[in-house]
């Protein structure tokens, strides 16, 4: 950690672009085994070129590949990872008025990185695309998404004689994958993250049992200490942020609550900048950011005052004024604007069109350029 500011990107993205009718229909037709894998990725790589030129011309710093490459925002990521297997589960994750597949992860061995997860070479291709001046961003789910969370960790003991092997071995795997994107040429990857979600909600559930919220506590300090000693020496000029989501799906969530009951964990956290959702009341008020920011000059806000799960553009005098309350808690210099989430966290996406997200864009560039950009 430097006391630096690395990211100075006052208009930013969480990551996730609706997918094209195009690669929905290739990826259907590959799933039922109609076309080939090579197939496929010609539709992919043609879909994320698109993509890439759109970003670069609605004028963001940095770029994604869409997660194109991917189902999910979080499992194609941790069931490839190594000691880890795709399965069944049987039961959906139950968004408030909608259900997902039933997809999960599983440990099937001691945890460690792999560093032929197809992963590296997606982010290969998006690197060849970016033109000069422009920076490739990687995203892949957090760590804490393993920790006590859907079952994922349950096997442990299997294949370790204590828990803080376990936590041990989680945190070293993540730190070799970022440094092997760092060598492959990434100096921006983002950690994606609804654990803290889940654990507001766990904690403000049982706001007056203490022995109720002492696990989800002590989760808490397990995330904290998997991510930080993931993130602990890794080079200087890689930039490093955490979007700390409620759930997305088809313009749906899962948690809601404030920033307070995890905030000062949030304020531990060595990450240079910070994606909170701030679309709606489900997000509470702009006290905890002083928590989070720590008094941390390194660090940036970015704040998700735009909702990424509809059309309508938000009101600009609105944004302005949220902004400058904002800014009573963080630095305004140390702020950035953008969605909340990303357009489609799983390939289903939310309920709007590619256009509506493109003007949505260019409304957060626009108060961008002209409330923060010049501070």
């Amino acid at each position: 950690m430097t006391t630096a500011r690395k990211l100075q990107y006052h208009f930013d993205q969480v990551g996730s672009y609706l997918r094209p009718d195009a690669l929905k229909t290739a990826r259907e037709q590959y799933a039922k085994g109609e076309i080939t894998k090579a197939a496929l990725l010609q539709v992919q790589h043609a879909a994320i070129k698109d993509l890439v030129d759109a970003q670069v011309a609605a004028g963001l710093s940095a770029v994604t590949d869409g997660e194109f490459n991917r189902s999910w925002w979080h499992l194609d990521f941790l069931g490839q990872l190594g000691g880890f297997e795709f399965y069944d589960q049987e039961t959906s994750y139950k968004f408030h008025g909608e259900k997902t597949r039933s997809t999960n992860i599983r440990l099937n061995g001691p945890v460690h990185a792999n560093l032929n997860h197809p992963f590296f070479d997606d982010f290969k291709y998006l690197q060849s695309l970016v033109p000069e001046g422009v920076e490739p961003k990687v995203t892949i789910p957090s760590p804490s998404l393993i920790i006590n969370r859907d079952q994922r960790s349950d096997g442990w003991s299997d294949y370790y004689p204590t828990w803080q092997a376990f936590l041990d071995d989680l945190a070293q795997a993540y730190h070799d994958t970022l440094q092997h994107f760092y060598d492959l040429g990434a100096r921006y990857i983002q950690l994606d993250d609804t654990t803290w979600a889940y654990l507001i909600a766990q904690l403000n559930a049982n706001a007056d049992d203490p022995d109720a919220r002492a696990p989800f506590e002590q989760t808490a300090q397990d995330d904290v200490y998997v991510i930080n000693q993931a993130l602990a020496g890794l080079p200087d000029d890689l930039k490093l942020s955490t979007h700390i989501c409620r759930g997305n799906f088809k313009s749906t969530y899962l948690f809601e609550g404030g920033y307070e009951p995890v905030a000062k964990y949030l304020g531990q956290l060595n990450y240079d900048a910070f994606f909170l959702e701030y679309d709606n009341e489900r997000s509470g008020d702009f006290g905890p950011l002083a928590d989070i920011y720590n008094g941390r000059p390194n660090v940036e806000i970015v704040l998700g005052l735009f909702t990424s799960k509809s059309a309508d553009l938000e009101a600009v005098d609105d944004v302005v004024a949220r902004i400058n309350e904002a800014a009573q808690y963080v630095p305004k210099a140390q702020l950035a604007l953008s969605t909340q989430c990303g357009f489609s966290s799983t390939e289903e996406g939310n309920i709007l069109t590619i256009p509506d997200q493109w003007r949505k864009l260019a409304l957060i560039k626009t108060i961008a350029d002209q409330e923060l950009a010049t501070v």
